[in-house]
């Protein structure tokens, strides 16, 4: 009987030898397949991190250059605004009227002074409906008519008058504009073009 004993103890020592045996061998299978895991993990960690950085990096440089262009855009803006007034000034003069200078009068808002001769009241009446009429100007009033004698024939009477316009930029919709860039290109296709497609 104690031969039976001894022979099962030792079965069962030898079974809990071969199941310890399995188990370590299946866990250190599952131990290297975890490493092959995190190894793998880690190195997508580490290649879209560099990803993020160049992303973070293009964007802040998008951002930085669409300030500088907005900072262009907005001293640009005024660099036409003496054409746009010469040319409602010139455009409205009616008949029987010239002009004999265009000045600037103020600034915030800018304000034009327009001196000339008119034939009659009726013309400088017109002359200031058709500035009013303009999109860039608006406020027109007359500082000073008189008549005098005319240079040319001391026997004719003309008028003399001043005007005073405001120069009032008109809405973008009522403008035909062009775009600096193209809107449709995206960040995303910036990204992939500068990392070469990774």
């Amino acid at each position: 009987m104690p031969d039976q004993y001894i022979m099962f103890a030792v079965a069962a020592g030898i079974v809990a030898m071969g199941y310890m045996g399995w188990a370590f061998l299946g866990l250190r299978s599952e131990a290297e397949d975890l490493q092959v895991q995190f190894d793998s993990a880690l190195q997508d960690s580490v290649r879209f991190a560099d990803l993020i950085e160049r992303t973070n990096q293009l964007m802040a440089r998008r951002d930085s250059i669409a300030q500088r262009v907005a900072i262009i855009q907005e001293i640009d803006a005024g660099r036409y605004v003496w054409p746009h007034v010469m040319d409602e000034v010139a455009r409205a003069v009616p008949d029987y009227t010239w002009l004999r200078s265009v000045l600037f009068s103020g600034d915030t808002p800018i304000q034009i002074r327009i001196e000339g001769r008119a034939g009659s009241i009726e013309a400088i009446t017109t002359y200031m409906n058709q500035l009013e009429a303009s999109l860039f100007l608006r406020a027109v009033s007359p500082e000073r008519m008189e008549q005098v004698p005319s240079e040319t024939d001391p026997n004719a009477l003309i008028y003399v008058f001043e005007l005073l316009a405001t120069f009032e930029p008109p809405p973008m919709e009522d403008l035909e504009t062009v775009p600096l860039f193209d809107e449709s290109v995206s960040a995303q296709e910036a990204v992939t073009d500068t990392t070469g497609g990774n």
